[in-house]
Parts: C-alpha cells; structure tokens; sequence
C-alpha cells in the first residue's frame, strides 16, 4: 500500500470516535457474546477472503460497529487507539458461510426453532435460507426476531411451504392441484413475506411453470428438488436455482415419462451415466446459459453411502437421547454397508459439481440438516471437507460456500467476503484449513454483524436439544 494510501486509512479510523459504550444486547444474546467493544483488531490472522483468491496470513482486520473498516497486512492498517486487539496468531478467519439449504426442522420434519438457531451460529453459519418450510410463519417470526438481534440466530432467507404435486404421501407439505392452486399459493405467500419457493418430487410442469410465473410476477424466487421434472425442463420454464446437483435429475433415465418420479434404483439411474457425455454437457450448459444456480448439498447425499460416515462425537451430543441412539446404530450398520453403488454414484455427483463450475456456473452449498448425521451447522463444515474431496481447492471451497451463496441470494453487496464496507460476519478457527480441511470444525468465535459470539458456549446450550425442539 502506498504511503499516502495508508495515511488516508489510518485517518479514517482514528478520525471517527470510538464510542465509549458497547452495544445494548437483548437477554438472550448476553450469556453467549463476548465481543462487543465499539472497534475490535483481529490481528496476525490467516485470511480466507471469500473471493476465491489465495490465503494471506499475517493479516489485521478492523471492525467497527456493524461493519470491517479494514484488512490488510499489519504495515497497512493501523490498529485505532482504544480498539480491542485480539491477536489471532495461528488461525484462521473466514466469511460467515452462506447455507443456502439449510432447514429449520430434523427428524420427520419436526420445527427445530429452538436448537437449530444457535447449532447454525455455533458452526459458523451466519446467514440461512430455510429452503422448504414446514412452518412458515415461525420462520417468518424468527427471522424478524434475528434482524433486530432479539435472539441468537443467523440471518434467515424464509423460503415458502413445499410446492408440491399431488400424492406424495407427505402431511407436512399441501398438495397442488393445478396451475391455478400453484399460482394461489405464491401468491399468498410472497404477500406474506417470503422471499423463495422450492418446488419438490411431484410437481407437475404446469404447476411448475405457474409458481415460477406468479413468484416473478412478485419479485421472488423459485428453487427446487426435482424428480418428475427434469433440469432442462425447469431451465426452460424459467426456474432461478436447482439444489442437490445430478442426483436429482432424472432427464437422462430412459425409462422417465413426462411428470413422473421414476421408481428406479441409484444403479438404475445413474449407473452408466457418463458425466462427459452430451447429454449431461447439454444440462449444464443449459443451466449455465440461463444463468440458473446450483446448490451443493454433499453432505445429505453422503447418507446413502453409510460406509463413508466419519464419526462426530459432536453430533451425537448434540441430539435428543432417543435420536442419538437411532444414529448410532445407523453409523454403526454402516461400517459393513454393501453401498459401492451408492459411492460410486456420490462420486459422479462430485464429478457433476466440477464441471459445472468450469462451465462457468455459479455453484453454493448447504447441508440439508434434516436427518440422521446431518444436522445444522455440523452438516455446513462437513461440506467443506467433501468439496475439496469433490477436487476444489479450500479457497474455491471457502467461496462456494460464502460470497457464491451471498451472490444467489442477492446479497453480496454486504456480506460473503471478508473486505472493508462489508458487514462483520466472520468465523474465527483454530487452525488452518487450508493445510487440514478437518480444522473447519474447529470454530472458537463467530461474528454475525460485529458481535463475537462464543462458539462453545452455544454448543454446549443446545446439547442434548436436537430431534427434540
């Protein structure tokens, strides 16, 4: 930086006052956030920047308020007098990550309002967009909760209940009848407040097409997990993004009828498919030309290849007692699992992502935390270790899952990049992931809006919680 550069910076932070009182914090945030002065100096800290660009160490950041005031090496910020200084010498700062498929529920579905909040925020998960609600207007209630920083949460993106077909077997989800029941329900929906829909398994093309008409017509968006439509269809009706990646379409089954889910087994499905073949080139290219996202969500998908599992302690303390006793004889089946269809079509998911993104597609990451191992924020980490498995390198997998996320929502104005102007959402980690994806787990503080919280301290409030509320 040059000289006069840095004058300018370091008048900038010197010139406006420090304030001399942190902020009011309402009680539910009190027992968890231990970062509150005015200004705040993370200094000797490896950065991660979100960009996709190389680590830096040696790095200081500035927060003031709500905001980074700056970042750079230690010659080119100065650390404002009276600031907090906390030296990071030996971790590592990222962006707040974006789960752009995270559920407020777990376990048959059931509202995890109360847990699933804090888990996401212990793990490092700042902002959240529920991507199929089973109860709305909960959502709708926490996330005004969350944005006046009533209790502690992330920020929540509510997406609508399901849009889904007729004969699903689902309790939790109404059934559409037409176009027109499509069109009735977004339109309730996007009044009330919602700022996405995700369409599911049964929907037909028709109903397909009216939700995604009316949401426009609204100024919202529609994502989905298809079965009965396949990604071209969904790309020519005009769909905005498309979650979980190849395991979901099935285009490329010979046996597909038209507004149907195939029966048909992984091998039947995706057992042959070659991921260089026309076919599978057209999809992407499809969705790339149309500008349509992908979310990633390895994580959920690794659970039909049980034998794969790693053991996290972590999650086991985290669920009700009666639900930690269901996944550890699931994690315990798995370890002799007959499941190398399963892997090998997990792998060609992985293989799918890839080539997606150097076709050019904007890819973010989610977890699906809806069940078994895959639970809030946990779920979030562990996608970071299979990305890079997936070949991305931790800086790709680090901007897959922040600034990529922030762009699909529309927020990339303030937050998924650690630089100066954007707000304070960053995650504090013992250790490099760079060199040991595994230290992703290692989360010591979270800022969401300038408040470090405690990452311990919320794990161990929602202990024994999760399966239960």
């Amino acid at each position: 930086m040059h000289s006069a550069t840095r004058f300018l910076t370091a008048f900038v932070l010197a010139a406006a006052p420090l304030g001399a009182q942190a902020r009011d914090l309402a009680p539910p945030l009190k027992p968890y956030v231990t970062v509150n002065e005015p200004v705040v100096a993370l200094t000797n800290a490896r950065v991660i920047d979100g960009t996709g660009a190389p680590v830096k160490d040696g790095q200081t950041i500035v927060i003031r308020g709500e905001k980074i005031a700056a970042v750079g090496p230690a010659s080119s910020v100065t650390v404002p007098a009276g600031a907090r200084t906390i030296d990071l010498a030996g971790k590592t700062v990222i962006p707040g990550i974006i789960g752009l498929h995270d559920h407020m529920y777990y376990g048959g579905m059931k509202f995890m309002g109360s847990s699933y909040p804090r888990l996401f925020l212990s793990a490092g998960v700042t902002t959240i967009r529920t991507t199929g609600s089973v109860d709305a207007y909960q959502e709708l209630n926490l996330k005004r909760l969350s944005d006046s920083l009533k209790i502690v949460a992330p920020t929540i993106v509510v997406t609508g209940p399901y849009l889904q077909g007729a004969g699903s077997g689902f309790v939790t989800m109404p059934a559409l009848s037409g176009p027109e029941s499509a069109r009735r329900m977004v339109r309730y929906w996007a009044e009330e407040g919602v700022t996405w829909f995700k369409a599911y398994t049964q929907i037909s093309r028709a109903e397909l097409g009216a939700a995604i008409e009316e949401a426009h017509k609204h100024g919202v968006k529609v994502t989905a997990h298809l079965c009965s439509v396949g990604f071209r269809e969904a790309v020519a009706l005009g769909i905005d993004a498309l979650e979980h990646g190849m395991l979901t379409n099935t285009e490329w089954y010979a046996g597909k009828k038209p507004d149907q889910c195939p029966q048909a087994s992984t091998g039947e499905m995706y057992g042959s498919l070659d991921i260089n073949s026309p076919e599978v080139q057209q999809t992407i290219q499809d969705m790339v030309k149309h500008k349509v996202a992908m979310t990633s969500t390895l994580d959920v998908f690794e659970l039909s290849s049980p034998s794969r599992i790693p053991a996290d302690q972590r999650v086991i303390d985290a669920l009700y007692p009666d639900m930690a006793k269901q996944v550890t004889a699931y994690l315990e089946k798995g370890k002799t699992a007959n499941d190398s269809v399963e892997v090998a079509a997990f792998k060609k998911s992985m293989a799918f992502e890839r080539a997606f993104v150097k076709a050019g597609g904007l890819l973010g990451a989610g977890s699906d935390p809806c069940c078994l191992t895959s639970i809030a924020g946990y779920g979030d980490q562990r996608n970071y270790e299979l990305l890079i498995e997936a070949g991305f390198t931790p800086e790709q997998a680090v901007q897959i899952m922040t600034s990529n996320g922030a762009k699909i929502l529309g927020f990339d104005k303030w937050v998924g990049t650690v630089a100066p102007g954007m707000q304070a959402d960053l995650v504090v980690i013992a250790g490099d992931p760079v060199r040991t994806p595994h230290d992703i787990q290692n989360v010591e503080t979270v800022f969401r809006r300038g408040l470090g919280y405690d990452s311990a301290k919320l794990r161990d409030s929602i202990k024994g919680l999760v399966g239960l509320r």
